[in-house]
C-alpha cells in the first residue's frame, strides 16, 4: 500500500508550505522568548524543557498534517482517528506546558482572549464543549460534509482543536488557580472518557459502513482533493478507496473507533499519573487538602 502514494507527488506527502509556516512560528516563538522576553513583564528565562516541549509540539503538528499521515488519513478511518487522537489529545498538552506563564498572562490579558477563555475553561463547559463537538463531527452526514470540503474542514479542526486546549486547560495550566484540585481532576478525567465513549461505541459496534468519504467513490474523490492537487487526481487512475485500504472497510472504520479510544485512554492516563503524583506531593508539604478529606471520610462510612 504505501508504495502506492508516491503517484500523488511531494505535495500531497509533504506539504511544503505547512513546512515553511511551522518554521516560522517555531522561529518566532524562539525569537521572542529568548530575543524579545523584554517586551513582556516578570519575565523568567525559557527553560529546556519548555523549548523542547515546543519543538515536539510542532513536530506532531507538521508529522499529522503535512506528511504521508495526512494523506492516509483520506485513504483510511484508522490513519484519521490515530491524527485526530494525536492532535487532540497530545498537542494541545504539550503547548499548555510549552509556553511560558509570562506569555500566557500577556495573552490572556487581551480583554476579548481572557473572556473567551474565561467562559470556555470552566470544567463543565470544556467537558460538554469538547466531547460534544468530537461527538457531532463524527456524525456521519456531519462527517462526510466537513471532510469533502477544505473550508469546512479547516474551521472544523480549527474549532477543535481550540476546545481541545480549553479542556486540558484546567488540569494542566499553572497560570492560575484551577478550580480543580486533587481528586476533583480525576474525576475530571473519568467523565471525559465517559464521554467520548459514546462517539467510539456509534463507530466500534456498527455493522455498516457509515461515512462516505470512505465508502461513496464520489464522495472519497472529493476528500482527496483536500490534500491532493487537483490536475494529480485527474492524471491518476483511481477505482475507490480499496486500492489503498489493508483491511476490509468496515473493519477499518471499527478499528478507527478502538484505537481511537485506546489512545484517548493512554493520553488520559499519563495525565492520571501527573495529577496523582502532584496531589500526593502536595499532601506531603501541606496536609490533606479539606475537599479531599471529605471524600475519603464518605469513601470510609
Amino acid at each position: 500500500m504505501f508504495y502506492q502514494l508516491d503517484q500523488f507527488g511531494f505535495r500531497a506527502l509533504w506539504s511544503p508550505y505547512l513546512f515553511l509556516f511551522i518554521l516560522v512560528i517555531t522561529g518566532l516563538f524562539f525569537f521572542v522568548t529568548i530575543k524579545k522576553r523584554h517586551w513582556f513583564e516578570g519575565t523568567e528565562k525559557l527553560t529546556k524543557k519548555q523549548g523542547a516541549l515546543f519543538v515536539t509540539a510542532a513536530l506532531l503538528v507538521y508529522i499529522l498534517k503535512g506528511s504521508p499521515i495526512d494523506l492516509l488519513s483520506h485513504l483510511m478511518f484508522t490513519f484519521h482517528m490515530i491524527q485526530m487522537a494525536f492532535l487532540l489529545l497530545l498537542v494541545p498538552q504539550l503547548l499548555i506546558s510549552a509556553i511560558p506563564i509570562w506569555m500566557w498572562k500577556k495573552i490572556l490579558s487581551l480583554s476579548i482572549i481572557k473572556h473567551i477563555f474565561k467562559l470556555f475553561t470552566k470544567p463543565i463547559v470544556a467537558l460538554i464543549c469538547f466531547n460534544g463537538l468530537f461527538s457531532f463531527y463524527h456524525i456521519p452526514f456531519i462527517f462526510d460534509k466537513v471532510k469533502t470540503n477544505i473550508w469546512y474542514h479547516s474551521i472544523g479542526t480549527t474549532i477543535l482543536f481550540i476546545f481541545a486546549l480549553f479542556m486540558f486547560w484546567p488540569l494542566l495550566n499553572k497560570v492560575e488557580k484551577s478550580p480543580l484540585q486533587g481528586l476533583w481532576k480525576v474525576g475530571y478525567l473519568f467523565a471525559n472518557s465517559v464521554l467520548i465513549t459514546p462517539a467510539c461505541a456509534l463507530i466500534i459496534f456498527n455493522n455498516e459502513l457509515i461515512y462516505a468519504a470512505y465508502s461513496n467513490y464520489q464522495s472519497w474523490i472529493q476528500s482527496l482533493t483536500l490534500c491532493v492537487p487537483p490536475e494529480v487526481i485527474s492524471s491518476l487512475q483511481l477505482s475507490g478507496p480499496e486500492m489503498f485500504n489493508i483491511m476490509p472497510p468496515l473493519y477499518d472504520q471499527q478499528s478507527g473507533g478502538v484505537l481511537m479510544k485506546i489512545l484517548q485512554e493512554f493520553f488520559y492516563g499519563i495525565i492520571l499519573y501527573k495529577v496523582l503524583t502532584e496531589w500526593y506531593r502536595k499532601e506531603q508539604q501541606q496536609g490533606p487538602d479539606p475537599i479531599n478529606q471529605q471524600w475519603r471520610n464518605i469513601y470510609k462510612n
